[in-house]
């Protein structure tokens, strides 16, 4: 038997086909000749995602997986469910709620991997990383005299590189009605006859992430 090859298209990334010849000879006679097709299916990739950083208690974007051949299915693994994410699953992510319960970032690493017509691709690699929730310790309530100067009030949260931003309902204390970072001492102000409040609300923040804000107040006694 001859077999005459001829290449229609073949490239691994795209697919094709290639087409044989078949004749069969005897005694110097050629018979009809079959033609055979191999069809080749291509190599099916995943576009490399993205990492992403989330807060705890905040719901993810959806993660959708795209690649180059048509038809192409995604499963994916992750090395980390304690982030919300379950352990493996198929098709894009959906949002999930992300979780942190410890004071330091975690993380976890998704592999992705393409296939096509029966045909695995390259995995593909990326992290998810969920930054804690920062905490803020109450900070004690204040009572003065009017024209006494107050104490400086420091806050004290529950993981490194916090910042504070407080707000205050009642300026006529003497204390602006909002800042950051800690509170210095001020001259505290009663211009009246009863006891002047004002709540003080402050909300911690760290990598990118905001905690829960706590309140205090700030009394200031009548001469």
């Amino acid at each position: 038997t001859t077999i005459n090859q001829t290449l229609t298209l073949v490239n691994p990334l795209l697919g094709g086909q290639v087409s044989y010849l078949i004749f069969a000879e005897a005694d110097g006679c050629l018979g009809a000749p079959q033609v055979v097709v191999v069809n080749v299916n291509p190599i099916p990739n995943v576009v490399q995602p993205a990492n992403m950083v989330f807060c705890n208690g905040v719901p993810t974007n959806a993660i959708s997986f795209t690649g180059s051949v048509s038809g192409t299915t995604y499963t994916w693994t992750n090395s980390n469910p304690a982030i919300g994410l379950p352990a493996n699953g198929s098709g894009n992510i959906a949002p999930f709620n992300a979780v942190n319960a410890t004071n330091t970032p975690v993380s976890a690493t998704i592999t992705v991997t393409p296939t096509a017509a029966g045909c695995p691709g390259a995995p593909k690699t990326f992290t998810i990383t969920i930054n804690p929730t920062p905490g803020l310790i109450q900070p004690a309530n204040q009572a003065l005299c009017n024209n006494v100067t107050t104490n400086s009030i420091a806050f004290i949260g529950t993981m490194g590189g916090t910042t504070y931003a407080w707000a205050n309902n009642n300026t006529s204390i003497g204390l602006p009605a909002s800042g950051s970072g800690n509170i210095a001492a001020f001259l505290a102000i009663n211009t009246t006859n009863v006891a002047e409040v004002a709540a003080i609300t402050v909300t911690p923040s760290a990598m990118g992430c905001a905690g829960l804000p706590q309140s205090f107040t700030i009394t200031v006694n009548p001469t």
